[in-house]
């Protein structure tokens, strides 16, 4: 079996489906991924030991660049003649429905991780929304990495219902409990807060993804502000990359972030693990998610999560169980939440134990890796059926 596997950034594939990709690999099926060029797509290729092809894919719309993009893969696919391609990310998943469709490669898959248009508006939201829907034309099978995301797209009349299902509990690709391991969060945590001179007493907020307005954080950073008068014994870690160029912050917020000293920003981290490790409460108040694998990532290291009750995140946060989830783009509401969470240590506790009974029983990573290679198996049999 050939499978092709292309993302439109190689760290999509690095920080999610690393596992995936040495699993799938382990299960004899020649794996090729393509990605857009760069040292990560490189690493990738010498640490997993899977052939990689670059090809330069832009996130934003570029109608040239998006076209040559698009005919390399079609030579690609010409040259390689593969049984099953299989997309995430939005323009990845453009690309590989077309060129898939064009070249009558036998099954061509996508899994849809977040609809990025929901938050846009005029034409480029029209033209992302409709690249949804295209995609799910052309290819013989799509996924959702989440209940919600699912009837999302089928009540927005974009997916077929028959073209389109959930893998187990959810999530594109589990969570790797080797990583993200209780057994190493003494050290980490320690380690952490010593770098960062946090004492212990201290309450650790801590945020994971992409430092921007569609993850939250404004209405995050000013409840940082109005909590940090009720308790100055309270820090928050911003882990992740800032995206200035497609989704800025306003520069009051970026103010706030490099002069608060209760605010650490670490930037883009290959180790999130550390920083969970030296957190007490999880936090993601984003305004759209597929479905929030970093929560599972969270919970398996015991943190109760303080989230928004969107798409997504419904199924990655059980409200009132393994976290709170609270109204999109309010900040009473979170700065409430947050509140609860650090006055009472027990509830912490309780919560983040059954964060973690649940990341173990549902979302461990070979579980969910075994279900997308055996729908691989299942697939390939019945078109030779």
């Amino acid at each position: 079996m050939k499978l092709c596997r292309i993302a439109t950034v190689p760290v999509h594939f690095a920080m999610l489906l690393r596992q995936q990709l040495k699993s799938i690999k382990e299960a004899g099926i020649d794996v090729t991924i393509v990605s857009t060029p760069g040292p990560l797509l490189d690493e990738l290729s010498s640490s997993i030991g899977v052939r990689c092809f670059p090809i330069p894919i832009m996130r934003t719309p570029n109608p040239i660049q998006d076209l040559i993009s698009l005919f390399k893969f079609i030579d690609f696919l010409k040259a390689e003649k593969f049984d099953i391609i299989h997309s995430s990310t939005p323009k990845a998943g453009l690309i590989g429905a077309i060129g898939g469709f064009l070249t009558q490669t036998p099954i061509r898959i996508h899994t849809y991780t977040g609809q990025p248009w929901v938050e846009l508006s005029g034409a480029v939201r029209f033209a992302a929304r409709e690249s949804d829907r295209l995609i799910a034309i052309l290819d013989t099978i799509t996924y959702a990495d989440s209940i919600s995301q699912r009837n999302f797209l089928v009540n927005e009349g974009l997916v077929n219902p028959k073209k389109i299902c959930v893998l187990g509990g959810g999530s594109i690709s589990g969570v790797d409990l080797e990583r993200f391991s209780l057994a190493s969060k003494p050290c980490h945590r320690m380690n952490v807060r010593s770098e960062l001179k946090i004492s212990e007493s201290a309450i650790v907020i801590v945020f994971v993804g992409r430092v921007t307005k569609d993850k939250g954080i404004i209405e995050l950073i000013e409840s940082m502000k109005v909590l940090l008068e009720k308790n100055n014994d309270l820090h928050l870690l911003l882990v992740g990359q800032f995206e200035p160029e497609r989704d800025p912050l306003p520069s009051n917020i970026l103010n706030e972030i490099s002069i608060n000293p209760n605010i650490h920003s670490m930037g883009f981290v290959n180790d999130p693990e550390r920083y969970l490790s030296a957190a007490d409460i999880f936090c993601l108040p984003s305004y759209r998610e597929g479905f929030g694998s970093v929560v599972i990532e969270a919970g398996a290291m015991e943190l109760p999560t303080v989230a928004t009750r969107i798409t997504g995140l419904i199924d990655a946060v059980v409200d009132g169980e393994t976290g709170i989830l609270v109204s999109p783009k309010n900040k009473t509401e979170l700065e409430g939440a947050l509140l609860t969470l650090i006055r009472s240590p027990e509830l912490r506790k309780k919560m983040g134990e059954k964060a973690m009974i649940r990341s173990y029983a549902y979302f461990e990573a070979s579980f969910v890796n075994n279900l997308v290679i055996e729908e691989y198996f299942r697939l390939t049999k019945s078109i030779k059926d």
